[in-house]
């Protein structure tokens, strides 16, 4: 079947992982996807060597692509790249900041020769405002943006586990070229886009700071628990199983009360009766439910979550995750072999078997240069 973005052009001068998260997804739906690489190659492939000795970063998000090295500098080599921005309908780059612009392919002056091209600029902090030629990468813009506060335990803030600022970013841009193709469709102009990675954690941090605005209220580090709700925790089984649940209203809450924690009645109790309740009473709540879940084993707790219709997950390591009897798997194949990831995330009927496959540096420049000779 072929793909939704079948015979569009998108050349990316793009490094690291939010921009190559989004030419990754418009690669899956089919649009051919020039990677720009400098000589040296993206920097994350020298992340790690996880993956047959291949970065794991550069192997999950550089499927489907090709790779074409191009020196700037030269003027040859630059004008090899105005010719593929003259063919593309999306012109991607998270260069440092103004570099795109001093290497003569900035978003204004490649829009101005084509109404039609859709450009997308990511950056670290926009184009406007004080920090607009400040460097930013995924950590540092999630302390900057107040995330890493509210992240971790009392003791400390911590880090979101994975890269969410560059990922979030890179979704954000991926679903803005989608919108601005189909505005396209109508009008007949493409876009200037711009994406920053704290503008991506800024929208994230709406609920926090609403709570902080409006109300005066600093949102706490709690690990694995909520803020608001209660119960909504981790609570350790007689096996020593750590089992998370979540009680989002007070239906589900009688429910617990009877069918898992043998305490009927204490729905009715004041002190429990309703989520504020329960959540001013946040360490008498979650004794009770540990109280009850430290006596039961872990298989038979489940069983009994179950049939309550209690919402509950197992903390799960990486090592769980890889045997999940729910994961889905995509494959695809490197120059160092075949790699099996998770599928991804939105299916349909007739979805992809496979991904396209990782180019080594530099795989195509010789086959884009004949292509696209002056």
């Amino acid at each position: 079947m072929p793909g939704a973005l079948d015979g569009l052009l998108v050349v990316s001068v793009e490094q690291a992982v939010a921009a190559p998260y989004c030419s990754a997804r418009l690669a899956d739906g089919g649009a051919r996807v020039i990677k720009i690489e400098r000589p040296e190659g993206d920097f994350a492939r020298g992340y790690d060597g996880y993956v047959h000795g291949l970065a794991s970063y550069f192997v999950w998000l550089n499927r489907g692509k090709q790779s074409v090295v191009l020196d700037f500098k030269k003027e040859h080599d630059l004008a090899l790249l105005h010719r593929l921005i003259a063919k593309a309908d999306v012109l991607i780059q998270n260069l440092a900041p103004g570099a795109a612009e001093r290497a003569g392919f900035g978003a204004t002056e490649m829009r101005a020769r084509d109404r039609r091209l859709i450009t997308v600029d990511i950056s670290g902090y926009g184009d406007h405002g004080p920090y607009k030629d400040r460097r930013a990468y995924d950590l540092l813009v999630q302390a900057e943006s107040g995330m890493a506060s509210i992240t971790g335990t009392e003791h400390a803030p911590g880090r979101i586990g994975v890269s969410a600022t560059d990922i979030g970013t890179g979704m954000y841009a991926h679903a803005a070229i989608l919108e601005a193709l189909l505005a396209r469709a109508k009008t007949g102009d493409g876009r200037t886009i711009s994406v920053s990675l704290f503008s991506s954690m800024a929208e994230w941090m709406s609920v926090p700071l609403l709570a902080r605005d409006y109300a005066a209220y600093d949102w706490p580090r709690l690990g694995l628990t909520h803020p608001t709700i209660a119960p909504y925790g981790v609570y350790s089984t007689a096996d020593k199983v750590p089992v998370l649940i979540s009680i989002q209203n007070d239906r589900e809450f009688t429910r617990l009360c009877e069918g898992v924690l043998d305490r009927p009645g204490l729905d009715r109790d004041p002190h429990f009766a309703t989520n504020k309740a329960r959540n001013a009473r946040r360490d008498e709540t979650n004794s009770i439910v540990q109280q009850s879940f430290g006596a039961q084993r872990f298989a038979d707790l489940a069983a009994r979550l179950d049939a309550a219709q209690i919402a509950w997950a197992r903390v799960s390591s990486v090592a769980d995750l890889s045997q999940h009897p729910q994961l889905r798997r995509i494959r695809f194949d490197t120059p160092n072999g075949e790699v099996s990831l998770p599928a991804l995330a939105a299916s349909y009927p007739g979805e992809p078997r496979r991904l396209g496959d990782l180019p080594a540096l530099g795989q195509h420049t010789e086959q884009v240069r004949r292509e696209f000779a002056a």
